[in-house]
């Protein structure tokens, strides 16, 4: 379970990131990226970036290695708009938990239609 100070790095990392890469990115892949969630190690040294890209899947594993790829280039800008006493390390990491909600979406109105068929 994540401490106050945890909870608040990862609102602030979450929030700078996406203005960074909304502002300042200018690589045509990562147009459409969201950061969807945070989370940083106990020391505040690892931070494990969530996010989400609304292009196909084949798209979304080539914008996820170019935004790996600018991961340095990243880090620093983000050095420059947030005070931490250590900046930490930026992993990135596709989030697929849109993709089960529409899964489990679909299987629900899947499962109500039936069953409005079995009533007619």
């Amino acid at each position: 379970m994540p401490t106050r100070r945890q909870r608040r790095v990862n609102a602030l990392l979450r929030q700078a990131l996406s203005e960074l890469l909304q502002q300042d990115v200018a690589d045509p892949r990562l147009d459409l990226v969201t950061v969807t969630g945070v989370e940083t190690s106990s020391d505040l040294r690892q931070a494990h970036i969530y996010v989400t890209f609304l292009t196909n899947p084949q798209d979304q594993q080539e914008s996820l290695e170019a935004l790996r790829k600018a991961t340095g280039y990243v880090r620093r800008q983000l050095g420059q708009k947030v005070y931490l006493r250590y900046l930490p390390e930026l992993t990135f990491h596709l989030d697929s938990s849109s993709e089960t909600g529409f899964r489990i979406d679909s299987v629900l109105d899947e499962l109500e239609s039936s069953r409005e068929n079995m009533e007619e």
